[in-house]
């Protein structure tokens, strides 16, 4: 067993032995909102949205996109769980902002490795073989941070799944400070 593996198992163990009411916790998040934001290990969404379990749905990917797959959580979050507030973040320092689909692609071709970045931009240091699988994806690279956050937000509200009634909120998190900045429609 891997190191990273017996800490993950050690710390749930901590975890599960003061659960207590926990087991209560209703599946409807209790304070009906939800958050699309970064999988970014910098942003912890129950530090600065003042969450505690059970409180909001909390989905993420990387950039904070408003995928297919993020809308489809978001649906099922109101239409079956009552949530009835959005908020869209994405964060400074982004590591979305940092390539395009066509590096993406280039990279995965050459090796399925993890690629490196240095002041040149990013290189593989892998090993083939590659795939061209990365062909056929839209990786939702970031050029304009606030940008990004408009057209998320855009595209949510405009999706024929999501009802009108739901306020979409945009904001950027800032990785220096810790504060939320609101993106104007």
């Amino acid at each position: 067993m891997g190191d990273i593996l017996k800490e993950v198992l050690a710390a749930n163990e901590a975890y599960a032995k003061d659960f207590g009411d926990k087991a209560n916790l209703a599946m409807p998040p209790a304070r009906k909102f939800a958050v699309l934001t970064c999988m970014d290990a910098r942003l912890d969404p129950a530090k600065f949205a003042g969450l505690a379990e059970g409180d909001a749905h909390v989905i993420r990917n990387a950039g904070g996109r408003a995928s297919d797959d993020a809308i489809r959580s978001l649906v099922i979050s109101h239409k079956l769980l009552g949530t009835n507030e959005w908020f869209v973040i994405h964060h400074t320092d982004c590591g979305m902002e940092t390539f395009t689909d066509e590096i993406m692609r280039d990279l995965l071709a050459s090796s399925l490795d993890t690629a490196t970045i240095d002041e040149n931009g990013w290189r593989d240091v892998g090993k083939g073989p590659g795939s061209h699988e990365g062909q056929f994806v839209d990786w939702l690279t970031i050029k304009d941070l606030k940008e990004s956050v408009q057209t998320d937000v855009a595209r949510i509200k405009a999706h024929s799944l999501v009802s009108k009634d739901i306020p979409v909120h945009g904001y950027i998190y800032d990785c220096k400070s810790g504060r939320l900045e609101k993106v104007s429609a």
